[in-house]
C-alpha cells in the first residue's frame, strides 16, 4: 500500500528550523502524514536534487512536496518540472524580499504549476489536504481540525461579549456614582 508524505526540500539546513514549522504543525494538529527532509538545490548541486526526484517520482508513494528555498527560489520550479505531485513553495525570507522574491516563486512557464503559501503552518495544511483527497481518515482529521478552527472563533467571540458587557455595566455603574 502507498505511504502519504510531506517531502520538505530545504535549499540549505539554514532552512531547516523554518522547515520544522510544517512537521511541528502536523503533530499538534495531530494530522497522521510522514514527513521527510532532504536537503536540495537547483543552482548548486541539480544532478543530486533531480537523482532524488527520481527516486520519489519511482516510488508508489503518494508524495506532496512543499519547498523551502531562500533567495532565488529556483528549487520549486525545478521541482514542479520534474514531478508529477504537487509542490507548495514554502519561502522563509518572503517578508525579507517582498515581491521580488513572490515573483521568483510564482513566476514559472506555462506548465510548470508551483502553489506559494507563505506561512509553514498553512503550507503543511494544504498538503494535508492534497493527501486527503484519496484518504478518507485523513479527510475525517482535517474536518476535525476545520471544527476546532471554527470552535476557537466562537468561544473568541463569546469572550469579547463578555468583555463588552463587562466594561458597560462598569461604565453604568461609575457613571452612577458620578451623578
Amino acid at each position: 500500500m502507498p505511504r502519504q508524505k510531506i517531502v520538505i526540500l530545504v535549499g540549505s539546513t539554514s532552512d531547516i528550523p523554518f522547515a520544522h514549522r510544517i512537521e511541528n504543525f502536523l503533530k499538534e494538529a495531530r494530522f497522521p502524514v510522514r514527513c521527510e527532509y532532504r536537503v536540495g538545490s537547483a543552482h548548486r548541486n541539480p544532478e543530486k536534487l533531480l537523482a532524488d526526484l527520481k527516486g520519489y517520482e519511482q516510488s508508489k508513494d503518494k508524495i506532496v512536496y512543499i519547498t523551502v528555498a531562500g533567495l532565488s527560489d529556483a528549487l520549486s520550479s525545478v521541482v514542479a518540472g520534474y514531478t508529477t505531485n504537487p509542490v507548495i513553495a514554502c519561502p522563509p525570507d518572503i517578508e525579507k524580499h517582498g515581491l521580488p522574491k513572490i515573483f521568483s516563486t510564482v513566476m514559472t512557464p506555462k506548465g510548470i504549476a508551483v502553489s506559494l503559501v507563505p506561512e509553514p503552518e498553512n503550507a503543511a495544511l494544504a498538503a494535508v489536504k492534497i493527501l486527503a483527497l484519496s484518504n478518507p481518515s485523513l479527510k475525517k482529521a482535517v474536518q476535525k481540525h476545520r471544527e476546532k478552527v471554527k470552535d476557537a472563533v466562537a468561544k473568541a467571540d463569546i469572550e469579547l461579549k463578555k468583555k463588552e458587557v463587562h466594561e458597560l455595566e462598569r461604565e453604568h455603574v461609575e457613571h452612577a456614582e458620578d451623578t
